[in-house]
């Protein structure tokens, strides 16, 4: 019996059927067929997202459609024909992802059908580290309060959710697009980022990314948008971001000029073009 649930979506006009995709997707939903990537069961995706960032042309995305519900065990049937790497690769993404049930059903598979469970290596293999968990190094202490700088936030709302199209702060503005996580890994969010700046935020995996298309492309089309700067985290998944800010721009049929920048874990700019 289907049900609503979040679930890869394939733009097939973007795919190219490079095939980047499959090697992240351990479970076996993503398959090249015909020149393009197929999604070739609704059983086989957990809709975790681990190969939406892999698309160099944007095609991948979640999506919420009524669509059968998650098999683990016919997951596990395709993963123990692959081998030991993508048992262990599988098991892994599923405890980056939390999905505790899966990952418990996936080990009584291979317990039922004595298959041994390959020891799990530290390193990630299912191309999201955006779940690994980890422990940072404070650099320095806090900065006292007397230094604290000035707020450079002049708009309210900012979840791209919430904010109405036609917020009369759009018109002339210069747009940050920043995810989620941008705002608290970098210690300098509001000089280096968001100066003279609307800020937009929003999460390319967790959130509506069809929604978020759709939004941004109304913004674009019904405001005199002077510029738009993606801010987002290097792991795969936030990529997607990227993504979406383009595909808004391409669908508005405006030339808006566009800066992409990538910071590092740890808050640095790893890349800005």
């Amino acid at each position: 019996m289907k049900k609503t649930r979040k679930i890869i979506h394939i733009d097939e006009e973007k795919c190219t059927g490079c095939g980047l995709c499959i090697p992240n997707c351990p479970e076996g939903a993503l398959q090249v067929i015909d020149g393009k990537a197929r999604l070739i069961s609704d059983l086989f995706c957990d809709g975790l997202g681990a190969c939406v960032g892999t698309c160099p042309e944007g095609a991948l995305t979640i999506e919420e459609r009524p669509a059968e519900p998650y098999d683990e065990r016919k997951v596990m049937e395709n993963i123990v024909r692959a081998g030991a790497n993508t048992i262990r690769a599988h098991l892994q993404h599923l405890k980056e992802h939390g999905a505790q049930k899966f990952y418990e059903e996936a080990l009584a598979y291979l317990k039922e059908h004595n298959i041994p469970t390959p020891d799990e290596k530290p390193a990630l293999a299912c191309g999201c580290p955006g779940t690994q968990v980890r422990r940072l190094t404070p650099k320095g202490n806090p900065t006292p309060d007397t230094t604290r700088p000035e707020s450079q936030l002049t708009t309210w709302p900012i979840q791209l959710t919430l904010v109405p199209v036609h917020a009369p702060y759009f018109n002339n503005a210069h747009l940050l697009l920043a995810a989620d996580c941008t705002g608290f890994t970098s210690t300098a969010f509001h000089r280096d980022f968001l100066a003279g700046k609307v800020l937009l935020i929003a999460c390319p995996k967790l959130d509506d990314a069809q929604f978020y298309l759709e939004k941004l492309t109304n913004i674009f089309q019904e405001n005199n948008i002077l510029s738009v700067t993606c801010l987002h985290m290097e792991v795969p998944c936030c990529y997607g971001l990227v993504q979406i800010a383009r595909q808004a721009l391409a669908a508005s049929g405006k030339n808006i000029p566009f800066k992409e920048i990538t910071l590092s874990i740890d808050g640095n700019i790893k890349e800005e073009k």
